[in-house]
């Protein structure tokens, strides 16, 4: 598409390097490209020039970037908007596995440090304060928290479970999803939703071995089986589609192979968020000349997945906080799911 978005998306972990739109009334994610035939103009979505009858406008920046914590740290650098309504952070934007061979191919989470749009650490009270300002100024919904993963047997659960505390405690209601790595103990787990989580993203990507192992080679240490543990308990915990996984379309997996995964999670209450892979900037992938799938098959496997979904009585919108309720970064909610 082409249009100037105020709220763009730089780095990070991932999944999507896009500019953020609202088109009849959902919040998008889409690539700017100059040469696109889609643009934007006096609130309407044209092809070529010619009004599609859509409405269409970017969304405007928000105006608690324009605010700093008492010693001076933009609130910007804490956290951002995503879509129209959804505020997100890195709570610890470094990861044990950053580094070469461990590197997931399609992450740049340190990259937005090194620039200096963000800091490492986030604070429980700086969180607080942020949300609060978000949610009074510019009506934040929900709130999204996930975080690089840590060396420690939690991979990073109770520093997010502090932050949920801080965050709850100063608005109270605001729905916040966490995500992060399967906890060596599934006990961390419980310690999220007792802090006031109201549900959980842990992200494999993709279910097939050697996907895994080309594409997430450190995360890949962890045996699907430990997912599927995590993801079944975190459904006890939490409940039936309050879990959802990232499942990347255009790593090389088998399309049916992937929909038959997808509906294996899907039997569990766990929620499968299709997204298109996109090469980021600052990832291996970009770097090495990967390319987004198709957009064939990208439509094939989001409405089979959809249909799926359909069946099961799951919306990715009754999840209230993450992801999938966002669902911004797919073409799930278009697609019924």
């Amino acid at each position: 598409m082409r249009v100037a978005t105020p709220v763009r998306r730089r780095g990070g972990a991932g999944p999507s390097d896009d500019g953020h739109v609202v088109v009849a009334g959902r919040g998008l994610a889409l690539p700017i490209i100059p040469s696109s035939p889609y643009s934007v103009d006096a609130g309407r979505l044209l092809l070529d020039g010619v009004d599609l009858g859509i409405e269409a406008r970017p969304v405007r920046r928000p105006r608690f970037y324009d605010l700093s914590t008492a010693d001076g740290v933009p609130y910007s650098q804490l956290a951002r908007l995503h879509g129209a309504d959804v505020l997100a952070t890195t709570v610890l934007q470094t990861c044990v596995r950053y580094r070469e061979p461990e590197r997931c191919r399609f992450c740049a989470i340190e990259e937005s440090l090194r620039a200096g749009a963000t800091t490492r650490l986030k604070t429980p009270g700086q969180l607080a304060e942020v949300a609060l300002a978000a949610v009074r100024l510019d009506g934040v919904r929900q709130m999204v928290m996930t975080t690089g993963s840590t060396a420690g047997p939690d991979r990073g659960a109770s520093l997010l479970a502090e932050c949920v505390r801080a965050v709850t405690d100063a608005v109270p209601g605001l729905p916040v999803q966490v995500q992060c790595e399967p906890p060596a103990d599934p006990a961390f787990i419980g310690e999220l939703r007792a802090a006031g989580a109201s549900t959980i993203g842990i992200h494999i990507e993709s279910l097939d071995e050697a996907v895994r192992q080309r594409w997430t080679p450190g995360k890949a240490t962890v045996s699907v089986e430990r997912y599927e543990r995590a993801w079944a308990e975190a459904v006890r915990v939490f409940g039936r589609n309050r879990v959802s996984t990232y499942l990347l379309i255009g790593l090389g997996e088998d399309p049916d192979e992937l929909v038959a995964g997808a509906r294996r999670l899907i039997a569990m209450g766990v929620y499968p968020f299709v997204v298109p892979f996109r090469p980021m900037a600052g990832t291996l992938a970009e770097r090495d000349g990967a390319r987004a799938p198709e957009p064939a098959l990208v439509a094939d496997v989001t409405a089979r997945v959809a249909a799926e979904l359909r069946a099961a009585g799951m919306r990715g919108a009754d999840q209230g906080a993450g992801c999938a309720a966002c669902g911004a970064c797919s073409a799930l909610p278009q697609a019924g799911g």
